[in-house]
């Protein structure tokens, strides 16, 4: 897999500690979700960010995408807390 960009929104950003970064995932790393599991395992604070995979939302070159969407081609990807109105 090649480099990508990783964006970080609100609390997620908050606990990552920083706004965005550049990553190679492993060759195992095929989907959103994988991506998430794999990022929750790299210290504690992905872990904080990333503890229940459920609420995080994810944007495929601000496209927004299901947990199952494949990243593969992806140049980035942004995650972020649900959203509300107001």
């Amino acid at each position: 897999m090649s480099q990508l960009k990783l964006v970080y929104f609100a609390w997620v950003r908050e606990r990552v500690g920083k706004a965005e970064e550049e990553v190679v995932p492993p060759a195992s790393v095929a989907t959103v979700a994988d991506l998430v599991r794999w990022l929750g395992a790299r210290g504690e604070e992905y872990a904080h960010a990333f503890e229940n995979p459920k609420v995080i939302r994810a944007a495929i070159d601000k496209r927004h995408v299901r947990p199952e969407a494949a990243i593969s081609g992806a140049r980035e990807i942004a995650f972020f807390p649900p959203m509300t109105g107001g």
